[in-house]
């Protein structure tokens, strides 16, 4: 009985230490660098953080000065919109005689972001090359 005492109090010391130990081995391995990104997904972040730099501060609905943003021109439930790829997030245009001619290509619109109706108001429309 005192052998089989011995064994199972073992046994509970080991696995005992094994979940104790088990959390910080995982942290160190997030720790870790992840491997090199690839040129597409570091172009992808560098668009997202300027997309993200263009919000206007907080507890303001529109930005004060003119932003640029950059995406598709599409029609989306009968409107014009602009498509940013990266984001996934789609913009109200303002002003859609402005981008009618851009319809299906690339983009950058210059305007202000009215964030309570997500909507650009757009002072200018470049096609990208």
């Amino acid at each position: 009985m005192k052998k089989f005492l011995l064994h199972f109090s073992l046994a509970t010391a080991v696995t005992l230490l094994t979940i104790a130990t088990a959390p910080s081995m995982y942290a160190q391995q997030s720790d870790q660098d992840p491997a090199p990104a690839t040129p597409q997904q570091q172009a992808a972040a560098q668009q997202q953080q300027q997309n993200e730099a263009q919000m206007p501060e907080s507890g303001d609905t529109t930005t004060h000065a003119a932003k640029a943003f950059t995406g598709r021109i599409a029609k989306e439930n009968g409107e014009l919109v602009l498509k940013d790829s990266v984001t996934k997030v789609s913009y109200k245009l303002d002003d859609p005689a402005k981008a009618k001619q851009y319809v299906g290509k690339q983009v950058k619109v210059t305007g202000k972001l009215d964030m309570n109706s997500n909507t650009i108001q757009v002072d200018d429309i470049k096609p990208l090359s």
